[in-house]
């Protein structure tokens, strides 16, 4: 039941049941009054945890943004770098929505703590009045009617003063998660393409993982034939022997040696173990005589002396670490016991298998194309999935056989399978004196694949296929035609572009030497045959522009050229990509100094994505750097610190996102065009009006 209401007649008589009443109703407001606050000191303890939590996730979101992956080699896939970007964009949704948190945190002290403490002191305060009736009791009746009439009208306002501010606490709730939301939904898009990113990373690293495993173990069972190329005859740890005066003897010390044989050249650094490996000052001698020395004559195995030219009468003692290295060292120096020959090989021949580019070959390529167009195009995992070794080998062989070939029917013949005839397939190409796109080639097509935008790929690969040997060329067409079909089949066979590009691209493409670091590319020749496929009508249907130049000033790292930062997350524009020149010819009337530099140019566009935008950025998707070609024909980057007005005409429209850049359309000519501080970006002046212009939206007149 509850609280009795209170009637202005009973004041005058002022019975016991009447203050009865009072003190019931008194009770509940003094019960309203410690439960509000305690609400209050609950409600500023929320502000206190938010905004901790708020501090511990802007430090998280500045540690994600700090961060940067290092990576082997000298570049990255576009997917790497969407991975390496992910970090900043994880970190910028972060910042967004403790912007939202802070928002709400204002609005529960606003809305919540002030109206309640406002509600506390003034209108529960004010009902306190109980004691004033007491000492003034001349004035009784009229203080007891004010009262009565105080305590009902409080009673009914705190329905609504102390539930209302609870709701905007709870508005401002549903608004900061609401906008988590916003911010959830903005960032959904991106989300999928960075999961596309991370697989087909994944994919790749298997695939390396796979042949740098492949590699350790040939090395481990044969160290010789692997050895690297050097300018040295002979390098490696020697211990060399140190005299000092008596009584101390003599101790050894470990130094790296190296020794040109042409030169009689010997240098020596010593290897400090204390310093944790520091390498000290060397010494540099010529070699006059070498000879072996015997245990009989020295307390140490694997010793032989060495004779300076340029130091009459200094002889030194060194110690190999095994006997087959110091009949090495013996064989470069020329000592007596010389029984091996050097192994260092600038590069190491492959054995060749019998598989040859002749028409047989091209027998074999359209016999296991034309079974698996027919029999199994929507296998699943086709070309992933290997056939059983012993059947593999020998299919291969019934094919490369004319006889057995001719007989085989392996679009209607149950006796083998679809993965032992792609298998067979992969092999042949694998088993080729050469790969199919050359070792020539080999370092050109990897270029363009570590930069530039999609189009200028597309570009450099067109014009080097049409460089391959002619029937290179064409058994390329008609293999990548193959896989096109077979992408084109996806759904069903799960065989994307991507996962093709794993498949053959160190099928098709592989260096001349094996090298971890080559194989660190072969993510790269993984994107190259990606881009063969997902373009195969114009690569091979038409001629590749006469006046494209050859890639060759694209030789090292691309820069990292970051995108303008827009403002806020959810601002995600998706600009066209732009035209990339490998090289800007400049007029005669240029200057032929501008300073050289061979960087290749940068971009955040991925080719191999599902759509040319996956690599969604804030503001321009990554801006290249573009290089002029200068009279003696290497490439020059336009840098901060060289001053040249040009013209310019824009190839793409472009919207500006800050004040500071331009907005124009296709065609649109710029004046006093000069480079720009930031890079990626130039300087000019359109309609009156000077501002940034993504350097890949232009061509330079």
């Amino acid at each position: 039941m509850g609280l009795q209401p209170l009637e202005f007649s009973d004041c005058y008589l002022d019975s016991p049941w009447f203050r009865e009443r009072i003190r019931a109703h008194e009770a509940e407001l003094e019960r309203t009054n410690k439960f509000i606050k305690e609400l209050i000191k609950d409600g500023k303890n929320l502000i206190a945890a938010t905004k901790n939590l708020s501090a511990a996730q802007r430090k998280f979101a500045h540690s994600l943004r700090d961060f940067k992956f290092e990576f082997i080699g000298d570049a990255e896939t576009d997917d790497e770098r969407c991975i390496d970007a992910s970090l900043r964009e994880f970190s910028n949704f972060l910042k967004n929505l403790e912007e939202q948190r802070e928002i709400m945190a204002l609005s529960v002290t606003e809305t919540l703590i002030k109206p309640l403490e406002k509600f506390r002191k003034e209108q529960l305060g004010a009902v306190k009045a109980d004691l004033q009736v007491e000492q003034n009791r001349q004035h009784f009746y009229e203080l007891s009617l004010e009262y009565v009439c105080k305590l009902q009208e409080i009673q009914e306002r705190k329905k609504f003063e102390f539930v209302e501010p609870m709701l905007s606490f709870f508005q401002g709730m549903f608004t900061f998660y609401h906008q988590g939301h916003e911010l959830a939904k903005d960032f959904n898009h991106y989300k999928m393409e960075l999961q596309i990113n991370i697989q087909n990373t994944r994919n790749r690293f298997e695939g390396t993982r796979s042949e740098v495993e492949e590699l350790m173990n040939k090395i481990r069972q044969n160290p010789k034939d692997h050895k690297r190329a050097s300018q040295f005859t002979e390098e490696g740890y020697l211990y060399v022997q140190e005299k000092r005066p008596a009584p101390f003897g003599s101790s050894w010390v470990k130094h790296y040696c190296m020794y040109r044989k042409a030169a009689k050249k010997f240098n020596m650094i010593p290897f400090e173990h204390r310093s944790g490996g520091k390498l000290g000052d060397g010494e540099v001698f010529f070699l006059k005589d070498c000879t072996k020395r015997h245990t009989d004559s020295i307390d140490r195995r694997f010793c032989f002396d060495i004779e300076a030219a340029d130091r009459p009468g200094v002889s030194l003692t060194m110690q190999a670490f095994s006997e087959e290295e110091r009949k090495q060292w013996l064989e470069a120096l020329g000592g007596k016991e010389a029984l091996f020959h050097s192994f260092n090989r600038a590069i190491l021949p492959r054995p060749e298998g019998n598989a040859q580019l002749d028409k047989m070959g091209f027998t074999i390529l359209r016999k296991c194309i034309s079974a698996v167009e027919t029999r199994g195009i929507n296998d699943q995992g086709l070309y992933r999935v290997v056939g059983v070794s012993s059947k593999v080998q020998r299919l291969l062989s019934m094919l490369m056989d004319v006889k057995t070939c001719s007989e085989l029917d392996l679009e209607n013949s149950i006796d083998w399978e679809v993965k032992t005839i792609t298998s067979a397939l992969k092999q042949y190409l694998r088993s080729l004196p050469e790969p199919l796109m050359t070792y020539e080639l080999h370092g050109d097509f990897i270029v363009p694949a570590k930069s530039g935008s999609p189009e200028s790929r597309v570009n450099a690969i067109h014009f080097l296929v049409h460089k391959l040997p002619e029937k290179n060329k064409e058994m390329l067409d008609i293999l990548v035609k193959h896989l096109t079909n077979v992408s084109n089949h996806s759904k069903q066979n799960l065989m994307t572009v991507a996962n093709l590009g794993v498949v053959f691209g160190p099928t098709l493409m592989r260096p001349q030497e094996e090298t971890v670091a080559a194989i660190m590319d072969l993510k790269f020749q993984n994107i190259v045959v990606e881009i063969l496929i997902e373009n195969h009508e114009k690569i091979f249907r038409t001629s590749p522009d006469t006046t494209f130049p050859e890639p060759i000033c694209l030789s090292a790292s691309p820069p990292n050229a970051p995108p303008r930062q827009s403002k806020r997350q959810g601002q995600r524009t998706k600009r066209p990509v732009a035209v990339y020149n490998l090289c800007l010819e400049l007029e005669d009337g240029d200057n032929p100094n501008l300073p050289k530099e061979d960087t290749p140019t940068s971009s955040q566009d991925s080719l191999s994505s599902p759509s040319p935008t996956s690599a969604t950025v804030h503001g321009p998707p990554g801006p290249e750097r573009n290089h002029l070609l200068s009279d003696g024909g290497s490439c020059g980057e336009w840098t901060s610190t060289t001053v040249v007005s040009r013209k310019a005409r824009a190839v793409y429209p472009c919207e500006a996102e800050h004040s500071s850049e331009l907005s124009f359309e296709i065609g649109a000519i710029f004046e006093d065009v000069q480079a720009s501080r930031e890079p990626g970006w130039l300087e000019g002046t359109l309609d009156g009006k000077r501002g940034l212009i993504p350097q890949n939206y232009v061509k330079l007149l």
